[in-house]
């Protein structure tokens, strides 16, 4: 992928998307708290940021993984560089402190915040990890078509759907329903880029409402989907 379109002193507020993965650098946003629908990797760029979860409390850091279905909140200053990842093994293995829903840390902290750019290049481009080939399936499946159900995807993998949703949890570590969400929000961000209205992209990706739609944006992101546009933020589709 190729992030250097601007110099890094110019560059605004930019969301990247890719195939089950997405990058954002910015301001950042004055989030409330949020639980993803996958793995966040967070960095203040221009300075360290404070994180609140249950399990670590409130700590100022300068990166940190925080795994999905993980309530937590990230207030900062500056720049912050936000990765959205399905799956995260290598990255976790970077992080210096561990604990079991947020770690913190990363070897590469300093680099990331003079290269934020490059950052988002490394980050997206890591290895994620070998998991079940039935699981990778029915991850492509979802982004293709974010609407299936456990059943109709469980039987594309050749699966019972029981099976299916456990061995899914094992190996992407969220679940079906959250993930197929975070599917439906990348197909309403690339259909809104391509032009959609809004309205029309997530009812399109499967939201039952503009309201549904509205709630699972902020509970997922930690602010509401008017706000993020009113950044007006850039919006990468890279294929």
């Amino acid at each position: 992928m190729d992030t250097a379109a601007l110099p890094e002193t110019c560059c605004p507020p930019t969301l990247w998307l890719l195939p089950g993965r997405a990058a954002y650098l910015g301001p950042s946003l004055r989030l409330d708290t949020h639980s993803g629908s996958v793995h966040c990797f967070a960095l203040g760029v221009d300075a360290p940021f404070l994180l609140t979860s249950a399990e670590t409390g409130r700590r100022e850091v300068r990166s940190a993984l925080i795994t999905a279905r993980t309530p937590h909140l990230v207030e900062g200053d500056g720049r912050m560089l936000f990765c959205y990842l399905d799956r995260i093994a290598d990255l976790r293995s970077a992080m210096t402190e561990r604990h079991s829903s947020v770690h913190f840390g990363h070897r590469e902290e300093e680099r990331f915040a003079r290269e934020p750019l490059q950052a988002v290049q490394d980050l997206l481009s890591a290895s994620t990890g070998e998991i079940d080939p039935r699981v990778t399936e029915a991850l492509r499946l979802l982004r293709d078509q974010p609407d299936a159900s456990a059943a109709e995807t469980a039987a594309a993998v050749n699966l019972s759907t029981s099976r299916f949703l456990h061995l899914f949890s094992e190996h992407a570590a969220t679940s079906f329903r959250r993930y197929r969400l975070w599917a439906r929000m990348l197909r309403v961000a690339e259909a809104v880029n391509a032009g959609a209205n809004l309205t029309t992209a997530a009812a399109d990706a499967g939201f039952a409402s503009p309201g549904h739609f509205s709630d699972t944006f902020h509970a997922m992101f930690g602010l509401t989907a008017s706000a993020f546009l009113a950044s007006r933020s850039r919006v990468v589709t890279v294929v």
